[in-house]
């Protein structure tokens, strides 16, 4: 494209007149739903609201308190080291990776490496548009998604000391649901909600699903010397 044209004035033949071009880069952010809804107050409607629910967790938490006891232990013995010794179950998804990995590892490595990839995400332009993942170039899209499946599987399958089946076993999970849409189509009801699904869904939901499979086994499912057990047989539950 010419950034110049000629116009013809009176005294000249043709005198040059620059022409200006303005670009206007299209906007990168996040699709956001508009819908006109009814505008309602803080307060009194939403702060009564708020004061009902705590009215009522606190009268709860009596009535447990009245009627149940807590699910307290012994008392404490520095002489005697429970078995197993189990961190808070907010931090029991890290313990169940130390019975795979070094401590340096599970400690370390996989939890920063998370954070890191929290912290950079936002970042780059990740499907900012919110598009269904198989939208476009369903053949090239569904190679990697196989391609991925099988480096974490193999990945969680051969680093360890053991099988992270903690880990390998959502991976397969979500794969599967995530490749529904591109072997069985979109025609149903459920394959259509599954093909609307964005990357970012997919990510989020394996990142979930492993931090929740590995705080239950952790709370639930290890006994004496962290080895695996039923809790409603050894009486854990």
């Amino acid at each position: 494209m010419s950034s110049s044209h000629f116009e013809p004035t009176p005294g000249d033949n043709a005198r040059e007149v620059p022409t200006r071009l303005l670009l206007v880069q299209e906007e990168a952010r996040p699709a956001v739903d508009i819908h006109e809804e009814k505008m309602v107050m803080t307060f009194p409607h939403l702060v009564v609201l708020e004061l009902l629910v705590l009215v009522a967790g606190s009268l709860a938490l009596v009535l447990l308190a009245l009627f149940f006891n807590a699910p307290l232990e012994e008392l404490a013995n520095p002489l005697k080291t429970p078995n197993p010794a189990k961190a808070p179950w907010y931090f029991l998804g890290l313990q169940e990776l130390l019975h795979y990995y070094p401590p340096v590892i599970s400690g370390v490595v996989l939890p920063g490496a998370v954070m890191v990839a929290l912290a950079v995400v936002p970042y780059f332009e990740v499907n900012l548009h919110r598009e269904p993942f198989w939208e476009h170039g369903r053949k090239r899209k569904m190679t990697g998604v196989l391609a991925a499946i099988a480096a974490l599987t193999a990945t969680f399958y051969f680093t360890g000391a053991h099988p992270v089946w903690p880990i390998i076993g959502p991976t397969w999970f979500v794969g599967f649901f995530m490749l529904w849409p591109a072997f069985f189509g979109t025609g149903s009801r459920w394959g259509h909600w599954l093909g609307t699904r964005s990357l970012p869904f997919w990510i989020f939901l394996w990142f979930l699903i492993d931090a929740v499979v590995l705080t239950l086994i952790g709370i639930f499912f290890r006994g004496p010397g962290w080895s695996f057990t039923l809790p409603w047989v050894d009486g854990i539950f």
